[in-house]
């Protein structure tokens, strides 16, 4: 399904305000709308454990993680806002979660953001994807359109609620302390991709 990809690495260190670690961003161009099975789904292990840095900070993924930054045709974002419980909880992101073993990062994105807050498959069309890789543990945010605003439905028991933000107020909500970290590079990159053209 993917056409021509171009990529563009960027990296960053502590001292310039980026996280440690290489960040990747990928445009990848496709013709018609994503299977959600895409890059095959894996009945491998599960990656649910903690991954632990050299710093003893903890990061969720033996295989990595992804997300999946969903824009809605009124130029929403999807947002999931976080149980106590878990890592940051009671912050906002976006539905995502740990690979499984030899998963495709987009296939974990669609799968997680389905299991979560009932993203379809064939209403999402991926535009891109940005990747943080530490050397040890990588998230790859998967960033998309949907071709239809649909109502997000809690899932599983990893959201209090879901909801569509404008896309110039996703700042005003308490956000995972990465996310608001990784959020003013999405946003352009969002930007910079445009709106989803009709068929």
């Amino acid at each position: 399904m993917a056409g021509d990809a171009v990529a563009l690495t960027i990296s960053g260190s502590a001292d310039d305000g980026c996280e440690k670690g290489q960040h990747t961003e990928e445009l990848v161009t496709i013709s018609g709308l994503v299977d959600d099975r895409a890059g095959g789904e894996s009945s491998e292990r599960s990656g649910d454990v903690w991954v632990h840095g050299p710093g003893g900070e903890r990061y969720w993924g033996l295989f990595g993680a992804a997300g999946l930054l969903l824009r809605s045709p009124d130029n929403e974002i999807l947002l999931q806002h976080r149980v106590e419980w878990s890592h940051f909880g009671g912050t906002w992101g976006i539905p995502g979660g740990a690979r499984c073993e030899h998963e495709s990062s987009i296939s974990a994105a669609l799968r997680e953001a389905e299991e979560e807050a009932g993203v379809r498959g064939e209403h999402v069309r991926v535009r891109s994807t940005s990747v943080l890789d530490l050397g040890f543990w990588s998230y790859t945010t998967v960033i998309a359109d949907a071709t239809v605003r649909f109502l997000p439905c809690v899932r599983d028991g990893e959201s209090i609620e879901l909801r569509w933000i404008s896309i110039e107020r996703v700042i005003d909500f308490p956000l995972h302390p990465r996310f608001a970290d990784a959020w003013p590079a999405l946003l352009r990159r969002v930007r910079a991709i445009g709106p989803l053209e009709s068929d």
